[in-house]
């Protein structure tokens, strides 16, 4: 179960979107200056969203490439294909190109988030309320940072969590990162939806600007 997946080469820490439609304001160090992920953020989102897409997140990672990853998935909640990923690719492109918030060669790429997806904005918690999640926490609650239960949506800034011990709660704010557990139920769902997102094919392209 692979997302589609299109890249091509350009020049470049996951940070996922919070509550609101935006990153937080953090900069990470790369080779060669600052990346602020917030700023590309909203750079790139107000097309993505006239284009009929939802950006997911933005992420830099580093090694022998560094790579701007960009996450989106359609507003109808449809399967997102690979000319979706192609359409979304030559948009963000044109507003690197301009705005060139990135110095030196990177790797744009652009996929969708899958079926165990990360969890980032509040109303992810409502939209899948009933699915199994795995949520890790900034600083402790109840003397644990990492949770896994199912999801009962949210209520007064905080996560619902049905887990082995009952139902929890944990601050939307303390969420570092939140992810969809991959279960026959969740399975099932995407299969209901769009059979062709549960086997999607991988494409992988390249160049250098």
């Amino acid at each position: 179960m692979h997302p589609h997946l299109i890249g091509e080469e350009r020049g470049s820490f996951v940070h996922p979107l919070r509550k609101d439609s935006h990153l937080s304001q953090l900069v990470f160090w790369k080779v060669g200056g600052l990346v602020d992920t917030s700023s590309i953020a909203q750079l790139i989102e107000p097309s993505l969203t006239s284009m009929g897409y939802r950006l997911v997140r933005v992420a830099v990672t580093g090694g022998r490439r560094m790579t701007l990853q960009i996450m989106a998935e359609r507003l109808d909640d449809a399967s997102i294909s690979l000319e979706d990923c192609e359409q979304i690719s030559h948009s963000i492109s044109a507003l690197l190109d301009v705005a060139d918030p990135i110095a030196g060669a990177y790797v744009l790429e652009v996929s969708s988030p899958g079926i165990d997806r990360p969890l980032v904005r509040a109303e992810d918690y409502d939209r899948f309320n009933g699915f199994e999640a795995r949520i890790e926490l900034a600083m402790p609650v109840n003397g644990r940072k990492r949770y896994r239960g199912r999801l009962l949506g949210t209520a007064e800034g905080a996560i619902r969590l049905l887990t082995d011990a009952g139902e929890t709660r944990l601050p939307l704010e303390a969420v570092m990162r939140a992810k969809l557990v991959l279960t026959d139920d969740l399975i099932a769902a995407a299969r209901a939806q769009t059979p062709q997102s549960v086997q999607m094919p991988t494409e992988t392209r390249s160049r250098t600007c």
